[in-house]
C-alpha cells in the first residue's frame, strides 16, 4: 500500500512541526534531540530538575498535535496513515520521559517530588485526551474491523489488534458521560499513585538504625565497613547505620547477633508506610481500590482482576488463583518443617526464645550451616560484583552472541558517577547493538529494590534502532578500596535483572508497540537466566574468592547444589503471600475497606505462617500501588516461573546442557527475540514443542507434586 500526496505532505509538515518546537526549546535541554556516538545517548550530565516541567507540558502538547494530524488526515484510515502514524508519534516525549524516569527512580529530591506531585494528575489528563480522542479511535477501529476480512502482515496484525485492545480496554468505547467520569478517575489514581510512591520513599529515608561498636556481633565485616560509610555521610561519624532498605536489611537480619536490634530493623523495614502519621498508607490504598473498581465497572466488568487479566497468558482471575492454590499447601507445610528445625537448633543452644519473624534469617542460616556445612558469609568471599558482572557478560556471548566492551568515561553523559556503561556488540557480525547501563549502588533519592528498563528499544520502523539498556540495584556500596560482596540471593537478582537486559537487547521486531510485554510472561526471560549463575562455567571462572583469586573449592559447590531447595518454604511462602493479597484485595468489595483489618484477616484464612511476613506488606506494596503495572499481576512470577522450571529441565535434558548451541538458537529466536510479535503461548510451545505443566516446578523447588 503507497502513501498518498496528502498523507505525504501532512506527514512533512508534522516533521517540521516538530523540529520548529525543538528549535523554539533549545534551552530545555531535556527536548533536544539525542546526539553523539551511538545513534545519540541521553545528556544525562545536563539533567535539571527546574527543566522537567516545562519539558514535559511541551512534549505532551507535540504529541497532542502528532494526534490531531492523524485525526485531520482526510484520507480513509489505513493502516499506514492510522496505525503507522500512531507508531512514528511520541518520539519527543519518549525522550523527555526518559530523564523524568531517572528523577523519579535514580535521583529523587524534595524538588523533584514536588513537581511530580504537580506532574502525575497532568499525566493522567494527557493520557484521556488520547485514549479518549473519538475521532482517532474510530480510524483505529475502522483499520482493526478491516483486517478481519483483509489480513495483514503477522507483525502488523498484532500491532493494529493491541492497539485497538488498549484503547478498548481503557475506555475508548464508553459514552461520553462514562469518558468524563473515567478520565477523572484515572486523574485522582495518578496522584494517589505519586503520593503512595513518595510516602514509602520518605519512611526508607527516615527510619535508619545506629548502631555503636558493642552493637556488631555476628556481621561481617564488609557490611561493618560499609555501614560505618553510610554514617559517615550522614553526619553520624563513629556509628553504623542500617538503612532501611532489603539490602541493608537482609544481611542484618541474617548474621546480627543483637535480638532486640533485629526486632527494631525488622519492624522498621516491613512497617513502611503503616506508622499512623502523615506518611501512612492504607487509606491511600483504599481509595485506590474503590476508584480501581469503579473504573472497571463503567466497562462492565465486575472486579479489576477481571478486567486486568483478559489480555494477559492467565486470561482470567480464577486460573491465577489456581497455581498459586496449587502450590500455597506445599509451602507453608515447608515452612513447618523450617521453623521446627531452627526452634530445635534454637533449644539446643539454649536460647530460650520461640522463633520470631525478625529470628527467621539468623536462625535459616543457622540451620543451613548445622545441616549442609554451608556458611552464606563463606560463599559470599566467591561473590564478587565485578566478577559476577564478567559471569552476565560470558554467558550473554555463549547463549546470545554478545559481547560486552566499557564505554571509556565521558565517551557518554551518565546521571551519578557510580554508573557505568558498556557497548554490546554481535560477536559474529562486529555489528553494533547497543549500550548497557548499570548502576549497581544505593544512595538517598534512589527507590528500593533491583530493575532494569529502556531509555530506547530496538525496532525497525523508519530505519533500525540501537537498544539503550539499564539495569539498577541497591547494593551497599563498599568501603574505598573493598572488593562489594553479596549474597547468594542477591547474585540470583543481578543475573535476573540482566536477564531483562538481554531481552530488550535480543528484540527483532519491527513496531514500537511489539517491544511492550505480557506483564506474566516478561518475568519468564529473566528468571530463566538466573538458572546460569549455578552453572559450572560461571562457577569455575568467576566465583573466585576475594583475597586468593583461587576458584570456588568443589565441596563449596557441592555444598551449594545440595541446599540449591533449602528454604523455599520461607521464599516460596512471602512471595505467594503478597500474590494472593494482591490478587484478593482486587477482588474483594472495596465499599468501607479497611486496609490493616482485611490484610490480617486474609492472611489468617490462609493460616499464613506468623514466622514469617508477606515479601511486600500491602501499605508498602508499590508494585500494586505505585502504578498499575503488577496489580493483580504479581502472581505472574509464579506463572512465569513454572515457564522457567519447565524451560530449565529442557536445557538440562540438551546434549550441551545449559550451553546446548541448538537449545540456546531456539531461546533466542522463540523466547527473547519475538517480544510481544507473537503470542506468548504460542511462543513457548515453538520452543518446547508442548504448553509447559506445574511438575517442573514442583521438582525445582523440592516440593511434592500435585495429584
Amino acid at each position: 500500500m503507497k502513501t498518498s500526496k496528502v498523507y505525504t505532505s501532512l506527514f512533512a509538515s508534522l516533521i517540521l512541526l516538530i523540529f520548529s518546537c525543538t528549535l523554539e526549546l533549545d534551552q530545555n535541554k531535556l527536548l533536544k534531540a539525542w546526539t553523539g556516538p551511538y545513534m545519540g545517548t541521553p545528556a544525562f550530565d545536563k539533567m535539571r530538575v527546574k527543566d522537567v516541567k516545562p519539558a514535559m507540558l511541551k512534549a505532551m502538547q507535540l504529541n497532542l498535535q502528532e494526534i490531531d494530524a492523524i485525526t485531520e488526515n482526510p484520507e480513509k484510515p489505513s493502516f499506514e496513515n492510522t496505525i503507522e502514524a500512531i507508531e512514528r508519534s511520541g518520539k519527543v516525549l519518549d525522550q523527555a520521559f526518559v530523564y523524568y524516569g531517572i528523577f523519579s527512580s535514580n535521583k529523587s529530591s524534595p524538588a523533584f517530588r514536588e513537581v511530580q506531585t504537580e506532574l502525575a494528575p497532568l499525566f493522567s489528563e494527557f493520557q484521556s485526551k488520547i485514549i479518549q480522542n473519538e475521532k482517532l479511535f474510530q480510524r483505529i477501529k475502522s483499520v482493526y474491523e478491516a483486517t478481519k476480512t483483509n489480513p495483514l502482515e503477522e507483525d502488523q496484525q498484532r500491532v493494529v489488534e493491541l492497539t485497538y485492545q488498549r484503547f478498548a480496554m481503557n475506555g475508548a468505547n464508553l459514552d461520553d458521560e462514562k469518558k468524563e467520569r473515567y478520565a477523572a478517575i484515572n486523574k485522582e489514581l495518578s496522584t494517589l499513585y505519586t503520593k503512595f510512591s513518595n510516602n514509602i520513599l520518605h519512611d526508607e529515608e527516615n527510619y535508619v538504625t545506629y548502631l555503636t561498636d558493642n552493637q556488631l556481633g555476628g556481621l561481617p565485616d564488609d557490611f561493618v565497613k560499609s555501614a560505618a560509610r553510610i554514617a559517615d555521610g550522614k553526619g553520624r561519624a563513629g556509628k553504623y547505620a542500617v538503612t532501611n532498605t532489603r539490602s541493608s536489611m537482609d544481611p542484618f537480619l541474617t548474621y546480627s547477633t543483637e535480638r532486640d536490634l533485629r526486632k527494631q530493623v525488622w519492624t522498621n523495614y516491613y512497617a513502611r508506610g503503616d506508622n499512623d502519621d502523615t506518611y501512612d498508607n492504607k487509606e491511600i490504598i483504599a481509595q485506590i481500590l474503590k476508584l480501581r473498581r469503579e473504573r472497571v465497572g463503567l466497562l462492565g466488568h465486575k472486579n479489576y482482576a477481571e478486567w486486568r487479566l483478559q489480555n494477559r497468558m492467565a486470561k482470567n482471575p480464577e486460573n491465577a488463583m489456581a497455581l498459586m492454590q496449587a502450590v500455597w499447601p506445599a509451602a507453608i507445610a515447608r515452612v513447618a518443617e523450617e521453623v521446627a528445625d531452627m526452634q530445635a537448633l534454637s533449644d539446643t543452644n539454649g536460647d530460650d526464645i520461640t522463633i520470631a519473624a525478625w529470628d527467621y534469617r539468623f536462625y535459616a542460616e543457622k540451620v543451613r550451616k548445622a545441616r549442609y556445612d554451608l556458611d552464606s558469609d563463606e560463599v559470599k568471599q566467591y561473590l564478587q560484583l565485578d566478577k559476577l558482572t564478567d559471569a552476565m557478560h560470558y554467558v550473554a556471548g555463549r547463549l546470545f552472541g554478545y559481547g560486552f566492551s566499557p564505554v571509556p568515561e565521558r565517551t557518554v553523559s551518565v546521571f551519578h558517577e557510580d554508573v557505568k556503561v558498556w557497548e554490546v556488540i554481535d560477536n559474529d557480525s562486529g555489528d553494533h547493538i547497543g549500550l548497557w547501563y548499570l548502576d549497581p549502588y544505593a544512595r538517598e533519592g534512589k527507590r528500593s529494590g533491583a530493575w532494569a528498563t529502556t531509555y530506547r528499544s530496538f525496532s525497525t520502523f523508519d530505519g533500525k534502532t540501537n537498544v539503550l539498556a539499564s539495569n539498577n540495584s541497591n547494593f551497599v556500596k563498599p568501603a574505598p578500596g573493598e572488593a562489594l560482596l553479596i549474597s547468594w540471593d542477591d547474585a540470583t537478582t543481578f543475573f535476573h535483572e540482566f536477564g531483562h537486559a538481554l531481552h530488550f537487547f535480543a528484540s527483532e521486531v519491527r513496531y514500537p508497540t511489539l517491544n511492550v510485554g505480557v506483564r506474566d510472561y516478561t518475568e519468564f526471560q529473566s528468571q530463566l537466566l538466573e538458572r546460569w549463575l549455578s552453572t559450572d562455567e560461571v562457577i569455575d571462572q568467576f566465583l573466585v574468592h576475594k583475597d586468593t583469586g583461587s576458584p570456588m573449592p568443589d565441596a563449596l559447590v557441592t555444598k551449594i547444589k545440595k541446599a540449591a531447595t533449602f528454604n523455599q518454604g520461607f521464599a516460596t511462602t512471602e512471595y505467594l503471600a503478597s500474590a494472593l493479597m494482591d490478587m484478593k484485595l482486587h477482588l474483594a468489595d472495596s465499599t468501607g475497606f479497611d486496609v490493616g483489618a482485611f490484610e490480617r484477616k486474609t492472611l489468617a484464612a490462609l493460616n499464613m505462617p506468623k514466622e514469617l511476613p508477606m515479601r511486600h506488606r500491602t501499605p508498602h506494596f508499590g508494585h500494586v500501588f505505585s502504578g498499575e503495572g503488577y496489580a493483580t499481576a504479581y502472581y505472574g512470577y509464579m506463572w512465569a516461573d513454572v515457564l522457567t522450571a519447565d524451560a530449565s529441565e529442557a536445557f538440562r535434558e540438551a546434549p550441551g546442557g545449559f550451553y546446548d548451541a541448538a537449545m540456546s538458537e531456539k531461546l533466542v529466536k522463540y523466547l527473547f527475540a519475538p517480544r510481544n510479535s507473537i503470542d506468548p503461548v504460542e511462543a513457548y510451545r515453538l520452543f518446547r514443542g508442548r504448553d509447559a505443566t506445574i511438575d517442573a516446578l514442583m521438582r525445582a523447588r523440592g516440593f511434592p507434586l500435585t495429584p
